[in-house]
Formats: structure tokens, C-alpha cells, sequence
């Protein structure tokens, strides 16, 4: 037989853990990123329809995505920003929940 190697042991880093403790009094936000792919007008188009959204609302939020790199599309209940994220994933565009900011 070979000879056998130690097994490695990962260090932990105790705090990891910490930093991703949610609380639950703060709620969840879905974030839509910007793209290379999507049109300006396409994104509008999606605010529109998917959450029923005024033009200019829309608009406003295609333009953050744009000129800012993401925008807050919707907050409330984890469930629900997980549908929404995974709802914007089947328009094309890209979307991530979080838990707001503190």
C-alpha cells in the first residue's frame, strides 16, 4: 500500500457564522443588477408588468439599475423577495435578495 497523506483540517473562522445572523426586524429587499444584455426600454417593460408599476416609477428604477448598478425593486417578507428575484430570473435579468441594510 502507499503511503497515506494527514488529512488537512480547514481553520474556522468564528466570526463567518456571526456576520450572517439576520434580524428579523429588518426586511428583505430584491435587488435588479445591471446587465450588458438587457435593453433600458426591456427593463422598464418588466418593472411595468411584473409589479404593476406607473411608467415614471418604472422608469426611475431601469435608471438606477442603469446608472447605479442595482435598484430595490421590492421589500418585504423573505418569501416573497424570493419569488419576485426568482420572477425577474425568468424575464432575463439578473436579481439577488438581501436583507436591508442596517
Amino acid at each position: 500500500m502507499g503511503l497515506m497523506t494527514p488529512l488537512a483540517t480547514p481553520s474556522v473562522d468564528e466570526e463567518l457564522g456571526l456576520a450572517r445572523r439576520t434580524d428579523p426586524d429588518r426586511p428583505w429587499q430584491t435587488v435588479v443588477w445591471d446587465d450588458p444584455v438587457n435593453l433600458m426600454s426591456y427593463v422598464t417593460h418588466v418593472f411595468r408588468e411584473y409589479f404593476g408599476l406607473p411608467r415614471a416609477e418604472a422608469e426611475r428604477l431601469m435608471l438606477a439599475v442603469h446608472h447605479e448598478g442595482h435598484a430595490v425593486v421590492s421589500q418585504g417578507a423573505r418569501e416573497q423577495m424570493e419569488l419576485h428575484a426568482q420572477a425577474m430570473h425568468d424575464y432575463g435579468l439578473w436579481a439577488t435578495v438581501r436583507q436591508e441594510p442596517a
